[in-house]
Protein backbone atom coordinates (compact mmCIF):
# COMPACT_ATOMS: atom_id res chain seq x y z
CA UNK A 1 0.00 0.00 0.00
CA UNK A 2 1.32 3.35 -1.40
CA UNK A 3 0.55 6.74 -1.73
CA UNK A 4 0.91 8.53 -5.11
CA UNK A 5 2.82 10.74 -3.42
CA UNK A 6 4.79 8.76 -1.55
CA UNK A 7 8.74 8.34 -2.86
CA UNK A 8 9.27 5.15 -4.81
CA UNK A 9 11.99 3.12 -6.35
CA UNK A 10 12.71 1.76 -9.45
CA UNK A 11 16.26 0.31 -9.64
CA UNK A 12 19.47 2.43 -8.46
CA UNK A 13 16.60 5.48 -8.06
CA UNK A 14 14.22 6.90 -5.67
CA UNK A 15 12.05 9.05 -7.11
CA UNK A 16 10.03 11.20 -4.89
CA UNK A 17 6.74 10.47 -5.85
CA UNK A 18 5.09 7.89 -8.18
CA UNK A 19 4.38 10.06 -10.86
CA UNK A 20 5.90 9.12 -13.90
CA UNK A 21 5.93 11.47 -17.35
CA UNK A 22 5.94 9.43 -20.33
CA UNK A 23 7.88 10.29 -23.33
CA UNK A 24 5.93 12.06 -26.22
CA UNK A 25 8.08 13.49 -29.23
CA UNK A 26 8.04 17.03 -29.05
CA UNK A 27 9.46 18.01 -32.12
CA UNK A 28 11.49 20.91 -30.27
CA UNK A 29 14.93 19.63 -31.21
CA UNK A 30 16.59 21.02 -34.09
CA UNK A 31 16.94 19.67 -36.62
CA UNK A 32 20.24 17.48 -36.25
CA UNK A 33 18.37 16.29 -32.98
CA UNK A 34 20.13 18.79 -30.39
CA UNK A 35 18.51 20.09 -27.61
CA UNK A 36 16.87 23.38 -28.18
CA UNK A 37 15.86 26.25 -25.42
CA UNK A 38 12.37 25.61 -26.27
CA UNK A 39 12.61 21.43 -25.17
CA UNK A 40 14.52 23.06 -22.41
CA UNK A 41 11.46 24.96 -21.27
CA UNK A 42 9.20 22.47 -22.08
CA UNK A 43 10.58 19.89 -19.98
CA UNK A 44 11.15 22.50 -17.44
CA UNK A 45 7.50 23.15 -16.97
CA UNK A 46 7.00 19.41 -15.99
CA UNK A 47 9.99 19.24 -13.63
CA UNK A 48 8.41 22.21 -11.67
CA UNK A 49 5.35 20.93 -11.82
CA UNK A 50 6.47 18.04 -9.65
CA UNK A 51 6.67 14.88 -12.08
CA UNK A 52 8.32 12.11 -9.89
CA UNK A 53 10.36 11.16 -12.79
CA UNK A 54 10.96 13.24 -16.39
CA UNK A 55 10.93 10.80 -19.70
CA UNK A 56 12.33 13.09 -22.06
CA UNK A 57 11.12 11.69 -25.60
CA UNK A 58 12.20 8.86 -27.35
CA UNK A 59 15.34 8.76 -28.84
CA UNK A 60 16.86 6.44 -31.65
CA UNK A 61 20.34 4.06 -30.76
CA UNK A 62 21.05 4.44 -34.04
CA UNK A 63 20.83 6.62 -37.09
CA UNK A 64 18.47 4.46 -38.82
CA UNK A 65 16.31 4.35 -35.87
CA UNK A 66 14.96 8.30 -36.36
CA UNK A 67 11.55 8.02 -36.68
CA UNK A 68 10.64 11.72 -36.67
CA UNK A 69 11.97 14.89 -38.29
CA UNK A 70 13.07 17.32 -35.25
CA UNK A 71 13.95 13.85 -33.31
CA UNK A 72 16.13 14.34 -30.05
CA UNK A 73 19.56 12.59 -30.85
CA UNK A 74 21.70 10.37 -28.63
CA UNK A 75 23.13 8.09 -31.40
CA UNK A 76 26.33 9.65 -30.88
CA UNK A 77 28.39 11.93 -28.41
CA UNK A 78 28.24 14.98 -29.91
CA UNK A 79 24.87 15.17 -28.89
CA UNK A 80 26.13 14.78 -24.80
CA UNK A 81 26.57 18.04 -23.76
CA UNK A 82 23.00 19.21 -24.69
CA UNK A 83 21.81 16.68 -22.92
CA UNK A 84 23.86 16.74 -20.06
CA UNK A 85 22.51 20.60 -19.67
CA UNK A 86 19.07 19.32 -19.94
CA UNK A 87 19.44 16.45 -17.10
CA UNK A 88 20.97 19.31 -14.88
CA UNK A 89 17.51 21.36 -15.40
CA UNK A 90 15.52 18.44 -14.65
CA UNK A 91 17.51 17.41 -11.33
CA UNK A 92 17.60 21.35 -10.48
CA UNK A 93 14.00 21.24 -10.62
CA UNK A 94 13.56 18.01 -7.88
CA UNK A 95 12.51 15.32 -10.96
CA UNK A 96 14.24 12.55 -11.63
CA UNK A 97 15.50 12.03 -15.46
CA UNK A 98 15.19 9.19 -17.78
CA UNK A 99 15.50 8.75 -21.72
CA UNK A 100 13.49 6.50 -23.68
CA UNK A 101 15.83 4.48 -26.16
CA UNK A 102 13.75 3.37 -29.11
CA UNK A 103 14.48 2.60 -32.80
CA UNK A 104 11.85 2.83 -35.79
CA UNK A 105 12.91 0.23 -37.61
CA UNK A 106 10.70 -0.19 -40.69
CA UNK A 107 8.86 2.26 -39.11
CA UNK A 108 10.43 5.33 -40.88
CA UNK A 109 12.00 6.33 -44.01
CA UNK A 110 15.02 7.13 -45.59
CA UNK A 111 14.34 10.74 -46.16
CA UNK A 112 13.97 10.82 -42.15
CA UNK A 113 16.58 8.52 -41.04
CA UNK A 114 19.03 8.74 -44.09
CA UNK A 115 19.27 5.64 -44.39
CA UNK A 116 18.01 2.26 -45.52
CA UNK A 117 14.87 1.51 -43.28
CA UNK A 118 15.68 -2.16 -41.33
CA UNK A 119 13.25 -4.46 -39.58
CA UNK A 120 12.88 -8.16 -38.78
CA UNK A 121 11.43 -8.65 -41.81
CA UNK A 122 11.04 -7.29 -45.26
CA UNK A 123 7.02 -6.42 -44.66
CA UNK A 124 5.48 -3.10 -45.78
CA UNK A 125 5.08 -0.67 -43.09
CA UNK A 126 2.57 1.98 -43.73
CA UNK A 127 4.78 5.26 -42.24
CA UNK A 128 2.90 8.12 -41.69
CA UNK A 129 5.43 11.51 -41.36
CA UNK A 130 3.58 14.23 -42.49
CA UNK A 131 2.98 12.07 -45.71
CA UNK A 132 1.40 8.85 -45.47
CA UNK A 133 4.14 6.15 -47.60
CA UNK A 134 4.54 2.68 -47.46
CA UNK A 135 8.17 1.45 -47.53
CA UNK A 136 9.33 -1.84 -47.49
CA UNK A 137 12.46 -2.14 -45.06
CA UNK A 138 15.36 -4.34 -45.49
CA UNK A 139 15.48 -7.74 -43.58
CA UNK A 140 18.17 -8.10 -40.29
CA UNK A 141 20.71 -10.26 -40.68
CA UNK A 142 21.78 -11.71 -37.62
CA UNK A 143 25.09 -9.46 -38.19
CA UNK A 144 23.05 -6.64 -38.05
CA UNK A 145 21.14 -7.45 -35.48
CA UNK A 146 24.00 -7.64 -32.96
CA UNK A 147 25.06 -3.91 -34.33
CA UNK A 148 22.02 -2.73 -33.61
CA UNK A 149 22.46 -4.28 -29.96
CA UNK A 150 25.77 -2.79 -29.22
CA UNK A 151 23.95 0.61 -30.63
CA UNK A 152 21.49 0.18 -27.85
CA UNK A 153 24.33 -0.42 -25.10
CA UNK A 154 26.26 2.07 -26.25
CA UNK A 155 23.71 4.54 -26.12
CA UNK A 156 22.34 3.57 -22.83
CA UNK A 157 26.12 4.05 -22.09
CA UNK A 158 25.74 7.62 -23.64
CA UNK A 159 22.45 8.34 -21.24
CA UNK A 160 24.75 7.24 -18.12
CA UNK A 161 26.80 9.79 -19.08
CA UNK A 162 24.93 12.30 -19.54
CA UNK A 163 23.50 11.88 -16.18
CA UNK A 164 20.20 10.34 -16.79
CA UNK A 165 18.60 8.14 -13.90
CA UNK A 166 17.29 5.41 -16.08
CA UNK A 167 16.87 4.56 -19.51
CA UNK A 168 13.36 3.38 -20.80
CA UNK A 169 13.66 0.42 -23.68
CA UNK A 170 10.91 1.31 -26.11
CA UNK A 171 9.10 -2.30 -26.95
CA UNK A 172 5.75 -0.87 -28.09
CA UNK A 173 3.52 0.32 -30.97
CA UNK A 174 5.14 -1.19 -33.95
CA UNK A 175 8.87 -0.09 -33.29
CA UNK A 176 11.62 -2.13 -34.04
CA UNK A 177 11.84 -4.31 -30.80
CA UNK A 178 7.36 -4.69 -31.10
CA UNK A 179 7.90 -5.46 -34.79
CA UNK A 180 10.08 -8.43 -33.69
CA UNK A 181 7.47 -9.20 -30.64
CA UNK A 182 4.29 -9.06 -33.70
CA UNK A 183 3.94 -12.13 -35.78
CA UNK A 184 2.43 -10.32 -38.91
CA UNK A 185 5.74 -8.24 -38.67
CA UNK A 186 8.59 -10.77 -37.92
CA UNK A 187 8.50 -13.69 -40.51
CA UNK A 188 11.74 -14.85 -39.77
CA UNK A 189 12.50 -18.68 -39.32
CA UNK A 190 15.58 -18.54 -37.15
CA UNK A 191 16.36 -17.77 -33.80
CA UNK A 192 14.91 -14.92 -33.71
CA UNK A 193 11.45 -15.64 -35.16
CA UNK A 194 8.85 -18.42 -35.15
CA UNK A 195 8.08 -19.06 -31.74
CA UNK A 196 7.40 -16.51 -28.89
CA UNK A 197 10.26 -17.15 -26.96
CA UNK A 198 12.34 -16.45 -29.96
CA UNK A 199 10.53 -13.33 -31.08
CA UNK A 200 10.87 -12.01 -27.90
CA UNK A 201 14.69 -12.60 -27.60
CA UNK A 202 16.18 -9.39 -29.31
CA UNK A 203 14.08 -6.75 -26.89
CA UNK A 204 15.46 -9.17 -23.70
CA UNK A 205 19.01 -9.65 -24.95
CA UNK A 206 18.98 -5.79 -25.35
CA UNK A 207 17.48 -5.53 -21.28
CA UNK A 208 20.38 -8.01 -20.68
CA UNK A 209 23.35 -6.54 -21.93
CA UNK A 210 22.39 -2.92 -20.79
CA UNK A 211 22.59 -4.36 -17.36
CA UNK A 212 25.20 -6.23 -17.61
CA UNK A 213 27.70 -3.47 -19.31
CA UNK A 214 26.23 -0.24 -18.31
CA UNK A 215 26.08 -0.20 -14.52
CA UNK A 216 24.69 1.86 -12.19
CA UNK A 217 21.47 3.16 -14.52
CA UNK A 218 17.69 1.87 -13.84
CA UNK A 219 16.51 0.07 -16.87
CA UNK A 220 12.52 0.34 -17.79
CA UNK A 221 10.89 -1.50 -20.43
CA UNK A 222 7.58 -0.28 -22.04
CA UNK A 223 5.61 -3.17 -23.60
CA UNK A 224 2.73 -3.35 -25.80
CA UNK A 225 0.97 -6.47 -24.27
CA UNK A 226 -1.79 -6.41 -26.87
CA UNK A 227 -1.42 -5.37 -30.27
CA UNK A 228 -5.55 -5.42 -30.88
CA UNK A 229 -5.30 -6.72 -34.29
CA UNK A 230 -5.78 -10.59 -35.31
CA UNK A 231 -2.62 -10.71 -36.56
CA UNK A 232 -0.88 -9.27 -33.88
CA UNK A 233 0.02 -9.69 -30.02
CA UNK A 234 -2.36 -11.07 -28.17
CA UNK A 235 -2.66 -10.01 -24.26
CA UNK A 236 -1.57 -14.21 -23.32
CA UNK A 237 1.81 -13.26 -25.03
CA UNK A 238 2.50 -9.78 -24.01
CA UNK A 239 1.70 -11.20 -20.15
CA UNK A 240 4.93 -13.63 -21.17
CA UNK A 241 7.14 -11.32 -22.44
CA UNK A 242 6.45 -8.94 -19.39
CA UNK A 243 7.50 -11.33 -17.10
CA UNK A 244 10.32 -12.59 -19.25
CA UNK A 245 11.44 -8.96 -19.06
CA UNK A 246 11.14 -8.42 -15.40
CA UNK A 247 13.18 -11.83 -15.37
CA UNK A 248 16.20 -10.57 -17.53
CA UNK A 249 16.67 -7.72 -15.65
CA UNK A 250 14.36 -4.82 -16.10
CA UNK A 251 14.13 -2.64 -12.72
CA UNK A 252 10.33 -1.91 -14.12
CA UNK A 253 7.84 -2.65 -16.55
CA UNK A 254 5.95 -0.40 -18.09
CA UNK A 255 2.34 -1.71 -19.18
CA UNK A 256 1.18 -0.10 -22.63
CA UNK A 257 -1.04 -1.45 -25.62
CA UNK A 258 -1.81 -0.95 -28.92
CA UNK A 259 -0.27 -0.62 -32.43
CA UNK A 260 0.65 1.22 -35.92
CA UNK A 261 -2.11 -1.73 -37.37
CA UNK A 262 -4.51 -1.59 -34.46
CA UNK A 263 -8.20 -1.74 -35.41
CA UNK A 264 -10.38 0.25 -36.00
CA UNK A 265 -7.37 2.28 -35.80
CA UNK A 266 -3.86 3.22 -34.45
CA UNK A 267 -5.09 5.91 -32.05
CA UNK A 268 -5.64 2.86 -29.71
CA UNK A 269 -2.24 3.44 -28.74
CA UNK A 270 -2.36 6.81 -26.99
CA UNK A 271 -6.30 5.84 -26.08
CA UNK A 272 -8.63 8.63 -26.97
CA UNK A 273 -11.64 9.58 -25.17
CA UNK A 274 -14.35 7.27 -26.77
CA UNK A 275 -11.97 4.20 -25.03
CA UNK A 276 -12.88 5.68 -21.56
CA UNK A 277 -10.79 5.93 -18.63
CA UNK A 278 -7.66 3.37 -17.82
CA UNK A 279 -8.33 1.16 -20.51
CA UNK A 280 -5.01 -0.83 -20.25
CA UNK A 281 -4.85 -0.92 -16.37
CA UNK A 282 -6.22 -4.00 -15.51
CA UNK A 283 -3.01 -5.41 -18.10
CA UNK A 284 -0.89 -3.64 -15.53
CA UNK A 285 -3.10 -5.05 -12.34
CA UNK A 286 -2.23 -8.94 -13.97
CA UNK A 287 0.81 -8.53 -14.99
CA UNK A 288 1.62 -6.90 -11.70
CA UNK A 289 0.86 -9.94 -10.03
CA UNK A 290 2.86 -12.01 -12.02
CA UNK A 291 6.33 -9.92 -11.12
CA UNK A 292 8.68 -8.57 -8.54
CA UNK A 293 9.55 -5.38 -10.14
CA UNK A 294 7.39 -2.33 -10.06
CA UNK A 295 4.63 -1.84 -12.88
CA UNK A 296 4.03 1.57 -14.33
CA UNK A 297 0.42 1.83 -15.81
CA UNK A 298 -0.34 3.78 -18.44
CA UNK A 299 -3.63 5.60 -20.52
CA UNK A 300 -6.42 7.91 -19.67
CA UNK A 301 -5.23 8.00 -15.90
CA UNK A 302 -5.19 11.98 -15.87
CA UNK A 303 -8.48 11.88 -12.93
CA UNK A 304 -6.21 12.23 -9.69
CA UNK A 305 -8.73 10.38 -7.79
CA UNK A 306 -8.43 7.39 -10.05
CA UNK A 307 -4.30 7.63 -10.29
CA UNK A 308 -4.12 7.90 -6.39
CA UNK A 309 -6.28 4.78 -6.60
CA UNK A 310 -4.33 2.58 -8.56
CA UNK A 311 -1.21 3.16 -6.43
CA UNK A 312 -2.92 3.14 -3.07
CA UNK A 313 -4.83 -0.23 -3.95
CA UNK A 314 -1.64 -1.90 -4.78
CA UNK A 315 -2.47 -2.78 -8.00
CA UNK A 316 0.43 -1.02 -9.61
CA UNK A 317 3.56 0.92 -8.20
CA UNK A 318 3.60 4.00 -10.65
CA UNK A 319 1.32 5.71 -12.98
CA UNK A 320 2.88 7.77 -16.31
CA UNK A 321 1.25 10.88 -17.44
CA UNK A 322 1.46 12.01 -21.20
CA UNK A 323 -1.21 14.21 -22.34
CA UNK A 324 -2.62 14.96 -18.73
CA UNK A 325 0.85 16.60 -18.58
CA UNK A 326 0.30 18.81 -21.67
CA UNK A 327 -2.74 19.68 -20.43
CA UNK A 328 -1.22 20.61 -16.67
CA UNK A 329 1.78 20.78 -16.16
CA UNK A 330 1.14 21.15 -12.76
CA UNK A 331 -1.07 18.32 -12.15
CA UNK A 332 1.41 16.47 -9.64
CA UNK A 333 1.64 19.72 -7.22
CA UNK A 334 -1.84 20.37 -7.89
CA UNK A 335 -3.07 16.72 -7.37
CA UNK A 336 -1.32 16.62 -3.80
CA UNK A 337 -2.40 19.65 -2.80
CA UNK A 338 -6.17 18.54 -3.82
CA UNK A 339 -6.66 21.44 -5.96
CA UNK A 340 -8.42 20.97 -9.46
CA UNK A 341 -6.47 20.02 -12.50
CA UNK A 342 -7.02 20.80 -16.12
CA UNK A 343 -8.24 18.08 -17.31
CA UNK A 344 -7.27 16.06 -20.73
CA UNK A 345 -9.81 16.08 -23.04
CA UNK A 346 -7.89 12.92 -25.09
CA UNK A 347 -9.10 14.19 -28.18
CA UNK A 348 -5.74 13.35 -29.84
CA UNK A 349 -5.19 17.12 -30.80
CA UNK A 350 -2.03 16.90 -29.68
CA UNK A 351 -0.47 13.78 -31.26
CA UNK A 352 -2.37 14.14 -34.38
CA UNK A 353 -0.83 17.71 -35.19
CA UNK A 354 2.84 16.42 -34.31
CA UNK A 355 2.53 13.61 -36.77
CA UNK A 356 1.43 16.08 -39.78
CA UNK A 357 4.53 18.42 -38.64
CA UNK A 358 3.69 20.48 -36.00
CA UNK A 359 5.49 20.92 -32.59
CA UNK A 360 3.43 19.19 -29.52
CA UNK A 361 0.79 21.10 -28.64
CA UNK A 362 -2.79 21.12 -26.12
CA UNK A 363 -6.06 22.22 -27.21
CA UNK A 364 -6.86 23.08 -23.77
CA UNK A 365 -3.35 24.56 -22.38
CA UNK A 366 -1.96 26.54 -25.37
CA UNK A 367 1.54 27.44 -23.72
CA UNK A 368 2.29 23.73 -24.19
CA UNK A 369 5.02 23.92 -26.85
CA UNK A 370 5.04 27.58 -26.18
CA UNK A 371 6.60 27.89 -23.01
CA UNK A 372 8.88 30.18 -23.82
CA UNK A 373 6.83 33.00 -25.56
CA UNK A 374 4.63 32.79 -22.41
CA UNK A 375 7.05 33.19 -19.48
CA UNK A 376 8.94 36.22 -22.12
CA UNK A 377 5.18 37.61 -21.95
CA UNK A 378 2.98 39.20 -18.92
CA UNK A 379 0.24 40.76 -18.34
CA UNK A 380 -0.37 44.77 -19.65
CA UNK A 381 -1.06 47.02 -16.49
CA UNK A 382 -3.91 47.42 -16.55
CA UNK A 383 -4.39 43.98 -15.66
CA UNK A 384 -2.25 42.77 -13.63
CA UNK A 385 -4.05 42.61 -10.60
CA UNK A 386 -7.10 44.98 -8.15
CA UNK A 387 -9.59 44.91 -11.20
CA UNK A 388 -13.20 43.96 -10.98
CA UNK A 389 -13.45 41.97 -14.26
CA UNK A 390 -16.95 40.42 -15.56
CA UNK A 391 -16.68 37.63 -17.56
CA UNK A 392 -19.80 37.02 -20.02
CA UNK A 393 -20.00 33.21 -21.14
CA UNK A 394 -19.54 30.15 -19.16
CA UNK A 395 -17.58 27.98 -21.94
CA UNK A 396 -14.35 26.98 -22.03
CA UNK A 397 -12.69 30.07 -23.10
CA UNK A 398 -14.62 32.62 -20.40
CA UNK A 399 -13.92 29.79 -17.74
CA UNK A 400 -10.24 29.79 -18.78
CA UNK A 401 -9.87 32.95 -18.86
CA UNK A 402 -11.49 33.82 -15.18
CA UNK A 403 -9.28 30.88 -13.93
CA UNK A 404 -5.79 32.53 -15.11
CA UNK A 405 -6.47 35.78 -13.82
CA UNK A 406 -8.75 35.08 -10.83
CA UNK A 407 -5.93 35.10 -8.24
CA UNK A 408 -4.81 38.52 -8.99
CA UNK A 409 -8.24 40.59 -9.26
CA UNK A 410 -12.15 40.09 -8.67
CA UNK A 411 -13.75 38.65 -10.67
CA UNK A 412 -17.25 37.62 -11.50
CA UNK A 413 -18.65 35.42 -14.20
CA UNK A 414 -21.79 35.52 -15.97
CA UNK A 415 -23.77 32.87 -17.79
CA UNK A 416 -27.13 32.86 -19.35
CA UNK A 417 -27.28 28.92 -19.31
CA UNK A 418 -27.86 27.16 -15.84
CA UNK A 419 -25.38 25.02 -16.12
CA UNK A 420 -21.60 26.39 -17.08
CA UNK A 421 -19.65 24.78 -20.77
CA UNK A 422 -21.62 25.99 -23.17
CA UNK A 423 -21.30 24.10 -26.41
CA UNK A 424 -18.83 22.19 -24.47
CA UNK A 425 -21.84 20.17 -23.26
CA UNK A 426 -23.07 19.34 -26.77
CA UNK A 427 -19.53 18.60 -28.74
CA UNK A 428 -19.52 15.34 -26.38
CA UNK A 429 -23.10 14.65 -28.16
CA UNK A 430 -21.58 15.07 -31.71
CA UNK A 431 -20.18 11.85 -33.62
CA UNK A 432 -16.36 13.39 -33.86
CA UNK A 433 -14.57 15.94 -32.00
CA UNK A 434 -11.33 16.51 -33.31
CA UNK A 435 -10.74 13.51 -35.76
CA UNK A 436 -11.79 11.09 -32.74
CA UNK A 437 -14.91 9.81 -32.12
CA UNK A 438 -16.45 11.71 -28.51
CA UNK A 439 -17.46 10.54 -24.97
CA UNK A 440 -19.61 12.89 -23.27
CA UNK A 441 -18.10 12.37 -19.92
CA UNK A 442 -15.04 13.77 -21.14
CA UNK A 443 -15.67 17.26 -21.56
CA UNK A 444 -18.10 16.87 -18.35
CA UNK A 445 -14.97 16.12 -16.47
CA UNK A 446 -13.20 19.37 -18.24
CA UNK A 447 -15.87 21.74 -17.39
CA UNK A 448 -16.61 20.48 -13.84
CA UNK A 449 -12.42 20.78 -13.23
CA UNK A 450 -12.42 24.06 -14.53
CA UNK A 451 -15.76 25.38 -12.15
CA UNK A 452 -14.02 24.14 -9.45
CA UNK A 453 -10.75 25.76 -10.13
CA UNK A 454 -12.55 29.08 -10.54
CA UNK A 455 -14.82 28.85 -7.01
CA UNK A 456 -11.31 28.08 -5.57
CA UNK A 457 -10.29 31.05 -6.38
CA UNK A 458 -12.43 33.07 -5.53
CA UNK A 459 -14.45 33.74 -8.95
CA UNK A 460 -18.15 34.20 -8.40
CA UNK A 461 -20.26 32.23 -10.99
CA UNK A 462 -23.82 33.68 -11.99
CA UNK A 463 -25.28 31.48 -13.64
CA UNK A 464 -29.46 31.87 -15.27
CA UNK A 465 -28.40 35.28 -15.89
CA UNK A 466 -28.07 37.24 -19.23
CA UNK A 467 -26.35 40.98 -18.58
CA UNK A 468 -28.09 41.95 -22.13
CA UNK A 469 -31.61 42.04 -20.41
CA UNK A 470 -30.31 43.92 -16.73
CA UNK A 471 -27.04 46.01 -18.64
CA UNK A 472 -27.01 47.48 -15.34
CA UNK A 473 -25.31 44.05 -13.44
CA UNK A 474 -22.12 45.49 -15.33
CA UNK A 475 -21.38 48.63 -13.87
CA UNK A 476 -18.89 49.14 -11.55
CA UNK A 477 -16.31 46.71 -13.70
CA UNK A 478 -12.95 48.20 -14.99
CA UNK A 479 -13.03 45.13 -17.07
CA UNK A 480 -15.80 43.32 -19.57
CA UNK A 481 -14.80 40.36 -21.09
CA UNK A 482 -17.03 38.61 -23.90
CA UNK A 483 -16.63 35.08 -24.24
CA UNK A 484 -20.55 35.03 -25.37
CA UNK A 485 -19.67 32.33 -28.12
CA UNK A 486 -21.39 31.93 -32.01
CA UNK A 487 -24.64 31.76 -32.51
CA UNK A 488 -26.35 29.86 -35.58
CA UNK A 489 -27.77 31.26 -38.46
CA UNK A 490 -30.43 30.13 -40.44
CA UNK A 491 -32.65 29.30 -37.50
CA UNK A 492 -30.42 26.06 -36.44
CA UNK A 493 -30.10 27.81 -32.94
CA UNK A 494 -32.89 25.17 -31.65
CA UNK A 495 -32.53 22.38 -34.79
CA UNK A 496 -28.71 21.41 -33.79
CA UNK A 497 -28.84 21.45 -29.80
CA UNK A 498 -32.34 20.04 -29.86
CA UNK A 499 -30.85 17.26 -32.33
CA UNK A 500 -28.05 16.09 -30.51
CA UNK A 501 -30.17 16.32 -27.19
CA UNK A 502 -32.00 13.57 -28.69
CA UNK A 503 -29.16 11.60 -29.93
CA UNK A 504 -28.84 11.94 -33.55
CA UNK A 505 -25.11 12.54 -33.49
CA UNK A 506 -24.80 8.96 -32.61
CA UNK A 507 -27.58 7.32 -35.09
CA UNK A 508 -25.49 5.58 -38.13
CA UNK A 509 -26.92 7.50 -41.14
CA UNK A 510 -27.14 11.12 -39.76
CA UNK A 511 -23.57 10.38 -37.84
CA UNK A 512 -21.68 9.77 -40.32
CA UNK A 513 -22.57 13.02 -42.95
CA UNK A 514 -22.03 14.94 -39.45
CA UNK A 515 -18.67 13.32 -39.55
CA UNK A 516 -17.99 14.85 -42.58
CA UNK A 517 -15.00 17.43 -42.93
CA UNK A 518 -16.98 19.57 -45.03
CA UNK A 519 -20.20 19.85 -43.12
CA UNK A 520 -18.25 19.89 -40.00
CA UNK A 521 -16.28 23.49 -41.60
CA UNK A 522 -19.71 24.24 -42.29
CA UNK A 523 -21.14 23.76 -38.77
CA UNK A 524 -18.44 25.55 -37.03
CA UNK A 525 -17.78 28.19 -39.14
CA UNK A 526 -20.49 29.60 -41.79
CA UNK A 527 -23.73 28.17 -40.47
CA UNK A 528 -22.17 30.62 -37.22
CA UNK A 529 -21.60 34.05 -36.51
CA UNK A 530 -19.53 35.52 -33.58
CA UNK A 531 -21.65 37.69 -30.62
CA UNK A 532 -18.75 39.71 -29.61
CA UNK A 533 -19.57 42.96 -31.35
CA UNK A 534 -23.37 42.94 -29.05
CA UNK A 535 -21.65 44.97 -26.04
CA UNK A 536 -20.59 48.14 -26.56
CA UNK A 537 -18.24 49.65 -23.70
CA UNK A 538 -19.42 52.07 -21.44
CA UNK A 539 -16.64 55.20 -20.71
CA UNK A 540 -13.75 53.81 -18.28
CA UNK A 541 -14.73 50.32 -19.00
CA UNK A 542 -11.98 48.14 -21.10
CA UNK A 543 -13.77 45.31 -23.29
CA UNK A 544 -12.27 42.19 -24.26
CA UNK A 545 -13.94 39.65 -26.60
CA UNK A 546 -12.51 35.94 -26.61
CA UNK A 547 -13.20 32.84 -28.10
CA UNK A 548 -16.12 32.32 -30.58
CA UNK A 549 -17.57 35.91 -29.59
CA UNK A 550 -14.23 36.98 -31.48
CA UNK A 551 -14.33 34.76 -34.45
CA UNK A 552 -16.78 31.29 -34.79
CA UNK A 553 -14.71 28.58 -35.45
CA UNK A 554 -13.45 25.15 -33.45
CA UNK A 555 -12.42 25.12 -29.80
CA UNK A 556 -8.03 25.28 -30.67
CA UNK A 557 -8.54 29.15 -31.61
CA UNK A 558 -11.21 29.86 -29.05
CA UNK A 559 -9.73 28.52 -25.71
CA UNK A 560 -5.87 30.13 -27.62
CA UNK A 561 -7.77 33.44 -27.18
CA UNK A 562 -8.44 32.86 -23.93
CA UNK A 563 -4.83 32.70 -22.84
CA UNK A 564 -3.15 34.99 -24.63
CA UNK A 565 -5.51 37.41 -23.29
CA UNK A 566 -5.10 36.74 -20.06
CA UNK A 567 -1.23 36.17 -19.89
CA UNK A 568 -0.24 38.35 -22.71
CA UNK A 569 -2.74 41.06 -22.74
CA UNK A 570 -3.75 40.56 -26.30
CA UNK A 571 -6.59 37.91 -27.43
CA UNK A 572 -4.97 37.74 -31.04
CA UNK A 573 -1.51 37.48 -29.99
CA UNK A 574 -1.71 33.58 -31.30
CA UNK A 575 -4.15 34.20 -34.23
CA UNK A 576 -1.76 32.97 -36.48
CA UNK A 577 -1.35 29.63 -34.77
CA UNK A 578 2.63 30.10 -35.06
CA UNK A 579 3.75 29.42 -32.10
CA UNK A 580 6.88 27.85 -32.03
CA UNK A 581 6.31 25.38 -34.70
CA UNK A 582 9.42 24.22 -36.70
CA UNK A 583 8.92 23.92 -40.48
CA UNK A 584 9.63 20.70 -41.27
CA UNK A 585 11.26 19.85 -44.49
CA UNK A 586 9.71 21.00 -47.84
CA UNK A 587 8.92 17.55 -49.25
CA UNK A 588 7.04 16.88 -53.02
CA UNK A 589 3.23 15.85 -51.88
CA UNK A 590 2.67 11.94 -52.77
CA UNK A 591 -0.56 10.02 -52.77
CA UNK A 592 -0.84 7.41 -49.89
CA UNK A 593 -0.55 4.60 -50.50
Amino acid sequence: MADLFAPGRIGPVTLPNRVVMASMTTRAADAEGFVTEDGMAYYRARARGGVGLITVEMAAPEKAGRHRFHELGLYDDRFLPGLTRLVAMIHAEGSAASIQLGHGGGHTRRDICGETPIAPSAVPHPVLEITMETIVPEAMTQARIEQTIRAYVDAADRARRAGFDCVEIHASHGYLISQFHTPAENIRTDEYGGSLENRARFGLEITRRIKAEVPGIGVIYRLTVEDYFPEGLPFADGFKIAVWAAEAGADALHISAGHYRSLPSAARMIPPMWMGEAPFLDFARQIKRAVKVPVIAVGNLGDPELARQAVASGEVDFIALGRPLLADPDWVNKAKAGKAVRRCLACNSCVDGMRGGGRLHCLVNPTTGRELLFASGRPPVSISGGERIAVIGGGPAGLSYASLVAEDNQVTLFERGESLGGSFRLAGLAPKFQEVETRAGSFLAYIAALERDCRSKGVTIRTGTDVTRDPALLVGFDRIVLATGAAYRYGLGLAVPGLLRAGAGKWPGLAGLMARPGIRDWFYHRARYATGNRFPARPGQAVEVIGDARHAGKAIPAIQSAFAAALLGDPAALDDGASSMPNPPARSPRKED
